[in-house]
């Protein structure tokens, strides 16, 4: 029985020292070099593409047909007439406020908050001018002044004639509320 119980012993130890780990050896090659690629000129070299706008804090875009952001420089004097929203006979009718996206890096560095635009409503439905007021980091605040861009509305009315009016508009950036299917 002793001997029964040390044979076993032995086996038992022996196996486990002599067991796999599951993991196959790999097979150590040299490293082949890789082919270099020649770097090709642009197609179009006499156009180069324009640095992206970073959206700053009390400067005024414009709205434009490619999505871009482009700063209005001169000063806010317009043709048009500008009433309070006071003033107004008949406020602003907003029927399509769009949701901007989350950028990826900020949804990666976990950046939450609100984006505040001032947005100058013109009389003719368009979207003329927006002013940050409060912005975020990571994209966030130029995400917002795009889709501020793409509000779709009815003009304030004064004396029965549509009228451009300022309207302050507020763009929540919650985590909880963005996919992380997107880009």
């Amino acid at each position: 029985m002793k001997l029964g119980f040390l044979c076993m012993a032995i086996l038992v130890f022996a196996s486990l020292t002599y067991s796999q780990s599951g993991r196959r050896a790999k097979a150590t090659a040299s490293p082949t070099p890789l082919p270099v690629e020649e770097v090709k000129p642009p197609l179009n070299p006499e156009r180069p593409e324009p640095p992206a706008v970073t959206a700053e804090k009390n400067q005024d875009y414009r709205c434009t047909d490619d999505g871009s952001l482009a700063r209005i420089l001169e000063s806010g004097d317009t043709q048009e007439l500008i009433v309070s929203a006071k003033e107004a006979d008949e406020p602003v009718l907003m029927t399509k406020k769009p949701s901007p996206d989350y950028t990826r890096e900020a949804r990666r560095n976990g950046i939450q908050g609100f984006v505040t635009l001032r947005v100058l409503l013109a009389a003719d439905s368009e979207v003329s001018r927006v002013r940050v007021l409060k912005g975020l980091p990571a994209g966030l605040t130029e995400n917002a002044i795009r889709a501020a861009c793409k509000i779709q509305f009815k003009p304030a009315l004064k004396a029965g004639r549509p009228v451009a009016t300022w309207v302050t508009v507020e763009f929540a950036f919650r985590l909880a509320n963005s996919s992380i299917f997107r880009p």
